[in-house]
């Protein structure tokens, strides 16, 4: 599938709606930000809907190294963090693949401002945070951090790293196969799309707790710091932006899921620390 696969924006308010802008296959893993020039919205399944199920992953062991969670307050304080979480989050899912006898390939990182050329095609701020498939790569536009923390009062370092930390889930359910198992399932059921694309978002929601449970772990993130992503899951859900934006809530419209469902799969990733705990697509 060539091209960035969007999200439908919302308003005025699409620019912060969601995390990533997933695309199967040669596109980004993302949620609500609109793209003109993007192809079909992201995969997304069903319970049972999936043609099989990725394979076993070990628990999180406990990586080495300190991203740090400050409050990013200049354009480089936030690029250094940005780096060092990808940096930290890579190291753990490398191990974790290892530990369950599986290759794992690396992610690349980008942090652009304005455009940027990837291997989905070529992509623009408005998209904000995303993954491509096609290139392996992780995109983060800077000016997304900053609306969350401007417009809806985001703060700390731990939502940022929530974001990496989504995406990088994007990035294992490529690896593992559950981009291209979803992308199929949305081809045999088009009316099950935005299911399935909620159930998508909500696993890397979870991998991301994953990573969160092993900074945990390792007395590199509190519980104020755990609050502060909780908040941030809160304000980019579906039903919250929707509300924002026209007053009234749409579950049928949902690619990322409710400010309900966003918390408790984080907070599901965090608690369990095990990859395994993220079968969102068998949960009622």
């Amino acid at each position: 599938m060539a091209g960035l696969q969007a999200r439908r924006a919302l308003g005025a308010l699409a620019a912060v709606a969601a995390l990533v802008l997933v695309v199967a296959g040669c596109g980004g893993s993302g949620g609500g930000y609109g793209d003109s020039s993007a192809s079909p919205s992201p995969q997304r399944t069903t319970p049972g809907a999936l043609a099989s199920q990725p394979p076993h992953l070990e628990a999180a062991p406990q990586p080495s190294g300190s991203p740090g969670f400050p409050a990013p307050t200049t354009e480089a304080g936030r690029r250094q963090l940005l780096t060092a979480v990808f940096d930290d989050a890579q190291d753990m899912w490398a191990k974790i693949f290892a530990n369950s006898g599986m290759h794992y390939q690396q992610a690349k990182l980008t942090i652009f401002t304005g455009d940027v050329h990837t291997g989905c095609g070529e992509a623009s701020s408005d998209l904000g945070p995303f993954y491509c498939p096609a290139d392996h790569g992780v995109y983060l536009d800077t000016s997304f951090f900053t609306a969350l923390q401007q417009r809806f009062g985001v703060q700390g370092g731990l939502p940022p790293a929530y974001v990496v930390g989504h995406e990088m889930g994007h990035h294992v359910q490529n690896l593992v196969g559950t981009l291209a198992s979803v992308q199929a399932a949305q081809q045999a059921a088009p009316a099950q799309e935005n299911q399935l694309s909620v159930r998508l978002e909500l696993q890397a929601d979870c991998y991301a707790g994953v990573w969160i449970h092993s900074s945990y772990a390792r007395d590199l993130v509190s519980d104020a710091d755990l609050n502060d992503a909780l908040h941030a899951a809160t304000v980019i859900a579906d039903d919250f932006q929707q509300h924002k934006a026209t007053g009234t809530v749409r579950p049928d419209q949902w690619t990322h899921g409710s400010a309900a469902q966003r918390r408790q799969w984080l907070a599901t990733g965090f608690t369990k620390g095990d990859p395994d705990s993220c079968d969102t697509f068998s949960a009622q």
